[in-house]
């Protein structure tokens, strides 16, 4: 019984040790991540309804009040971190397992720069989520907002005015410039990474291999461009 308990438990540390299994986990977290961009995207898309941000706040509001989705932004945190150390731990032992490339090993024969490059990027993005943390979600949730007008009234209720902070911090160029790169970023991240978590976890039948990879490559497009449009917008005042 022992031993067989003994091989059970070498079983187990094997499989959660593995490649397939890193690479299983970290397909799910990054799906996860990918639903909580669709979310932001479209709330932080309502600055081009030009209504002076009042769309904007009421959504802000709600999620950062919500009991619901205060609770899962917990979950997209310990999301994040999980992704982000099966990468590293991927990474690594994908290192380790081939010390010594081969002397005539042509990469790009079997693969794109940027398949290559997820750990690079993924840092990239990580750098660039640190930033956007202390610009948004630090002042909301903890330090209060450093505009002149942190309030909105709308409809004759107070509201805090996220969208006059976004204003002030997009004011810079450099903070600009910043952002377009991290989505830059996101997109390389995307263009294989979406197509790869559904692969790893076993969509890739023929017979929607290719609409997954349709999706996938518009996903990483439009998501990115809009991020990146809202920091150009607040700088070239295009929306108000």
């Amino acid at each position: 019984i022992f031993a067989e308990q003994n091989n059970n438990s070498i079983m187990a540390a094997g499989l959660f040790k593995s490649s397939i299994t890193k690479k299983f986990w970290m397909s799910l977290t990054g799906i996860f991540l990918i639903s909580f961009l669709v979310v932001h995207c479209a709330i932080n898309a309502t600055i081009f309804f030009n209504d002076g941000g009042k769309t904007f706040n009421l959504w802000a509001h709600f999620m950062g009040t919500n009991i619901i989705i205060r609770t899962m932004e917990i979950g997209l945190f310990v999301g994040l971190i999980l992704h982000i150390v099966d990468g590293l731990m991927l990474y690594f032992q994908n290192r380790a397992a081939r010390p010594v490339k081969y002397a005539y090993e042509k990469a790009s024969a079997s693969s794109t720069w940027y398949s290559r490059s997820m750990a690079l990027l993924g840092t990239i993005i990580l750098l660039f989520l640190i930033v956007h943390l202390y610009h948004f979600w630090l002042r909301t949730r903890i330090t209060g907002l450093t505009i002149a007008e942190p309030e909105m009234i709308i409809s004759g209720k107070i509201y805090e005015n996220l969208y006059g902070e976004m204003e002030l911090i997009f004011s810079y160029s450099w903070v600009v410039i910043l952002y377009v790169l991290g989505c830059i970023s996101l997109f390389w991240h995307l263009l294989h990474g979406f197509k790869s978590a559904f692969q790893s976890l076993g969509f890739n039948h023929s017979k929607y291999k290719n609409t997954i990879a349709l999706v996938g490559d518009a996903f990483s497009i439009i998501i990115p461009a809009i991020f990146a449009a809202m920091p150009i917008a607040f700088y070239f005042k295009l929306v108000h």
